[in-house]
């Protein structure tokens, strides 16, 4: 089965926690503080195995989570930092954050590496603290939480030539001629359900990749039966093989058919109904075939396609074909500028122009509440006065007090931090 479109959830680790500790030695009963800093969690980390070809795995694990970091340890040392999760895909994946809506990731080559999540930096122990005024620090700073997404993982084919066309025209017995892969071939529609890849071997230094992508009909563009999967994977093809039913046997007229594909390939975009195509029109040894292929000869001709009659039944023309589209190869120019734009975010910290909390009034009590105030009061023992004396510098460093006085507060005032509640006086 080729699996092409999965969702999975990431988590990188948590880092880990600042230790507490004072030195306590024979002999030295008033020890320092020696409590180490937490260590980083791992991250979480998308690398190409080009020994892969689908998404499968990843329907039978969704969630992938990566080592948390250790809490520091006593004498100054640091917790141990998580190990980084590796989650293999296959070229061609592109990586979808589900909730921004947004690409974050275009991973293509071997070993090709991706970031997708940092893990939380580790907290800083009770030793990072200590001052000439301030010997005996009893708190430290807990572990920044990992960074949890959910994200879509889209496989688009990697090859250099795609066979496109209405269901039925002979895609697939043509991948077959031209390459060693063994698709399934009947007569009736849709019988390509998945794309086949195949390595066309003209002579030892001439071959390239071909791909048979599923039939189109009309509506692809929308969604319709296997649009968007025929549309994501021709995307990336360089050069287009056009296939043609020129015998019109099932009533359809070829140049319309011819239409109709192309219109959903300029509907889905513009980059790829420029593709150079190369258009085949097979079944010729069919009677009537020769009276619609130079009718379909003469105006496409016109319009600058390069056309070549083939037939699948009698393998006529397929070696000049092959030959045309390996020239044709050769005259692409890689557009590998114009490559998807993405953004990488990945940081677990708040952005510069977001403050981490909110002030709300209710009841005359100014609540505080938000991602660093619950940071804040995690690292802080409020019942010790050095630690208290080093909370008050911090959420006067952030801005709070000064806010809380712009939103009206008074001396007297009452002032609450998640359970804590404090008496406001400037």
């Amino acid at each position: 089965m080729f699996v092409d479109r999965a969702r999975i959830i990431i988590k990188s680790g948590d880092g880990g926690d600042g230790k507490v500790s004072f030195r306590r030695e024979k002999y030295i009963p008033n020890g320092g503080p020696d409590g180490g800093d937490g260590g980083k969690g791992g991250d979480i980390i998308f690398i190409v195995d080009s020994n892969m070809r689908t998404l499968m795995d990843f329907r039978y694990k969704r969630k992938h989570v990566a080592e948390n970091g250790e809490i520091g340890g006593a004498n100054n040392c640091f917790g141990k930092s998580g190990k980084s999760l590796y989650i293999k895909v296959p070229p061609g994946t592109v990586i979808k954050d589900a909730d921004a809506d947004m690409v974050i990731g275009d991973l293509k080559k071997d070993k090709q590496e991706l970031i997708a999540a940092n893990g939380g930096k580790g907290g800083k122990g009770n030793a990072q603290f200590a001052t000439p005024t301030r010997q005996t620090p009893r708190f430290a700073i807990p572990g920044e939480k990992g960074v949890e997404r959910n994200l879509i993982l889209e496989l688009k084919l990697i090859a250099d030539v795609g066979l496109v066309g209405f269901p039925n025209v002979g895609k697939s017995t043509l991948l077959s001629i031209a390459t060693a892969a063994k698709p399934k071939i009947a007569d009736y529609h849709f019988t390509t359900l998945s794309p086949n890849l195949g390595v066309v071997a003209l002579d030892r230094n001439r071959t390239f990749v071909i791909a048979d992508i599923p039939g189109l009909i009309e509506g692809a563009h929308e969604g319709a039966g296997l649009g968007l999967d025929f549309l994501r994977h021709v995307e990336r093809t360089k050069i287009i093989i056009h296939v043609i039913d020129a015998s019109g046997v099932e009533g359809r007229d070829p140049l319309d058919d011819f239409r109709k594909v192309n219109e959903e390939l300029q509907h889905y975009s513009d980059k790829l109904a420029s593709k150079v195509q190369i258009v085949a029109c097979n079944k010729m040894d069919i009677p009537g075939a020769d009276k619609n292929f130079e009718r379909i000869k003469k105006v496409l001709i016109d319009e600058g396609y390069r056309v070549m009659p083939i037939s699948g039944a009698t393998k006529a023309g397929i070696k000049d074909l092959l030959n045309m589209t390996y020239n044709a190869l050769m005259e692409y120019i890689d557009d590998e500028e114009e490559e998807i734009e993405y953004v990488v975010d990945v940081s677990h910290r708040q952005k510069d122009n977001v403050k981490g909390y909110s002030i709300n009034i209710e009841n005359n009590i100014y609540k505080v509440t938000g991602e660093f105030v619950d940071r804040l009061l995690a690292s802080v023992n409020i019942h010790d006065n050095e630690s208290l004396k080093y909370f008050q510098r911090i959420i006067r460093k952030k801005g709070i007090i000064e806010e809380l006085k712009s939103v009206g507060i008074n001396n007297g005032d009452t002032v609450k931090m998640n359970d804590h509640e404090f008496e406001f006086f400037e």
